[in-house]
């Protein structure tokens, strides 16, 4: 099968893994998309890749034999797509896109098979407050037990191996310091004392949801993990930053965010207030790295609030 893949695709994966690293792998997707499809099944048929798509993998649009439309997912091996698989599967369609291909069906490893929801329909598309209320009810549904026996890495875990990128996003910018050392400050307090450990989502933000058939809201690409549920919620505090940047009162509207999903979600205020610092100075100081500065830059401004 031959194809273009879409340019967001290819641009996130240089930056994830390297030109070359992503150069391979893009040249061995039409072998992959091919034995994904076989293997997803007799009567599999390819409507279109999506596009623009997703920023770590391929989105592939089919029908089943039996007309149902479906999404087939192929991702490199750094994004975890089996991690992805055993957590969809444990969630069982509950709070998040169905799993049509259980963890021992004959799909590749780097596939997956998923219901099809309306992709273009995300809770980006609601007015802010009820985009918030959507979310918080979406978010609330994955927080389960996490599986017996599972692989998922913890909170500590996957933040402790953030530390030096961001650490030496300080000694390039000195002017990062201060909050490059307030983050790392914060995570090493919040980790020393953690309360509980949930299955979390790990990148749950408004786009992360969209709408589908068998339930209004349902969560899509999951980077799961283990742990407390104040840090799967400090993303979505920081989503639309580029809005509360541009408005006078975004400061203010902000920390009002913070405690109002604390306060919805029964979680400790301090401990959601210092993993959003976390999370914005480590994304911002991320897309520094890579060339993304307008995205660093707002999360980093962002971060500054807190």
């Amino acid at each position: 099968m031959g194809f273009e893949p879409p340019q967001r695709l290819v641009r996130a994966l240089g930056e994830t893994y390297g030109e070359a690293a992503a150069a391979e792998w893009l040249g061995r997707l039409p072998a992959l998309t091919d034995e994904a499809l076989s293997a997803a099944g007799h009567g599999v048929s390819l409507d279109r890749v999506a596009a623009p798509g997703g920023r770590s993998s391929l989105v592939l649009l089919v029908h089943r034999a039996d007309g149902t439309p479906a999404v087939l997912k192929i991702a490199p091996p750094g994004a975890a797509p089996a991690l992805e698989r055993a957590a969809l599967a444990h969630w069982n369609g509950w709070g998040a896109v169905e799993l049509l291909a259980g963890p021992d069906a004959p799909v590749p490893a780097d596939a997956l098979l998923l219901e099809r929801l309306h992709q273009e329909v995300s809770l980006r598309s609601l007015p802010e407050a009820k985009a918030l209320l959507e979310a918080a009810g979406t978010v609330r549904r994955l927080w389960v037990q996490p599986p017996a026996g599972h692989s998922f890495e913890t909170v500590e875990e996957r933040t402790g191996r953030q530390l030096e990128p961001m650490r030496a996003a300080a000694v390039r910018d000195p002017a990062l310091e201060p909050l490059v050392s307030a983050a790392l400050a914060a995570r090493e307090e919040l980790v020393a004392d953690s309360p509980e450990l949930f299955l979390l989502h790990g990148n749950f933000r408004q786009s992360k949801v969209l709408s589908g058939e068998r339930a209004p809201w349902l969560a899509v690409g999951p980077e799961p993990l283990t742990g407390e549920r104040a840090y799967d919620l400090a993303r979505l505090v920081r989503d639309r930053v580029e809005d509360l940047i541009a408005s006078p009162g975004g400061a203010v509207t902000a920390r009002r965010r913070i405690k109002k999903l604390a306060d919805s979600l029964e979680v400790e205020q301090a401990r959601l207030r210092g993993w959003t610092l976390f999370r914005a100075v480590e994304s911002g100081t991320r897309a520094l790295s890579v060339g993304r500065t307008q995205d660093g830059e707002l999360s980093l401004e962002f971060a500054g609030w807190l």
